[in-house]
């Protein structure tokens, strides 16, 4: 069997959203998903473009040469990001209304033609101990982080389906590898969706579509300028959507950065409870 997939160019897509010949996975060896060797003319639907990783994936996706339809719910904030970009597509949504969904897909697939890769990065967050959690809080960070994702599926997968090609990308984040003190809600929905990606490459990758779980570590954006503790390692916006189109046209399914400090996280992942509790009392609650 042939490990080696093809990298998935414009041709291969096709302008008009042309069904793309269904591969099977790679089992040990190649990339886990066929990579994209070029930006030019892929339609890009990116959700949570208004600020931090979103509004820098747009740009440099942009300057490539890429079709992005931006979403978020500030569509002046939304057009900023664009610049007046002649392959912007202003698309404005918010992740809680279902409808808006399908609207705005019908919207994007009526000017673009399809949609070849969507990338949820939408995200709420707020650093709490557990006995800070707000239950109404809880539940709109749940459902703005988690629960709006299978809004995102239901809306841009069976067109896909229908294909035989496109891409789905989860941001999620390293705070849903272990339990982190201070991440009471966030961590617990970032986890869940590291759990969707892994469900969803098994079920997808299959049919011709690429599956990518992207795990930031530490990001100078608005939700960690809530953070009151040192920060190792932290990157800036621009840094980590390098990061992360790099990871895509290597046909990565994981992509967690920076390396030198998400291979921490790995390893204490792999530590048994006893210790790793031990080294969280030591080092993050004294």
């Amino acid at each position: 069997m042939n490990t080696q997939s093809k990298p998935l160019t414009k041709e291969a897509v096709g302008a008009a959203g042309e069904r793309a010949p269904i591969s099977r996975p790679a089992v040990l060896f190649g990339p886990m998903n066929q990579p994209v060797s070029d930006l030019r003319g892929l339609r890009i639907w990116l959700v949570g473009a208004s600020s931090g990783i979103g509004a820098e994936l747009a740009r440099q996706a942009l300057q490539a040469g890429a079709r992005v339809a931006l979403s978020a719910r500030r569509a002046d904030v939304l057009q900023e990001v664009a610049a007046a970009h002649k392959n912007a597509f202003i698309a404005p949504l918010d992740v809680l209304c279902h409808d808006a969904w399908r609207d705005q897909h019908a919207r994007i697939v009526e000017a673009f033609g399809g949609v070849d890769l969507l990338v949820f990065c939408a995200a709420k967050y707020r650093p709490e101990r557990s006995w800070e959690v707000q239950e109404d809080e809880a539940e709109h960070t749940l459902r703005t982080n988690v629960a709006s994702v299978y809004s995102a599926l239901g809306a841009a997968l069976p067109d896909m389906l229908a294909r035989g090609s496109g891409g789905i990308a989860l941001v999620a984040s390293v705070a849903g590898y272990v339990g982190l003190p201070g991440a009471t809600v966030y961590g617990p929905g970032k986890a869940a969706l590291i759990n969707l990606a892994e469900i969803l490459y098994s079920d997808l990758r299959p049919k011709g579509l690429n599956v990518y779980l992207i795990n930031p570590g530490f990001v100078k954006t608005d939700l960690t300028d809530k953070n009151d503790f040192p920060m190792p390692a932290i990157q800036t916006p621009q840094q980590a959507a390098t990061a992360i189109w790099r990871g895509i046209s290597e046909g990565r399914f994981e992509i967690h950065f920076p390396r030198r400090f998400t291979a921490w996280l790995k390893i204490l992942r792999l530590l048994p409870f006893r210790l790793r509790f031990v080294l969280f009392q030591r080092f993050l609650l004294s």
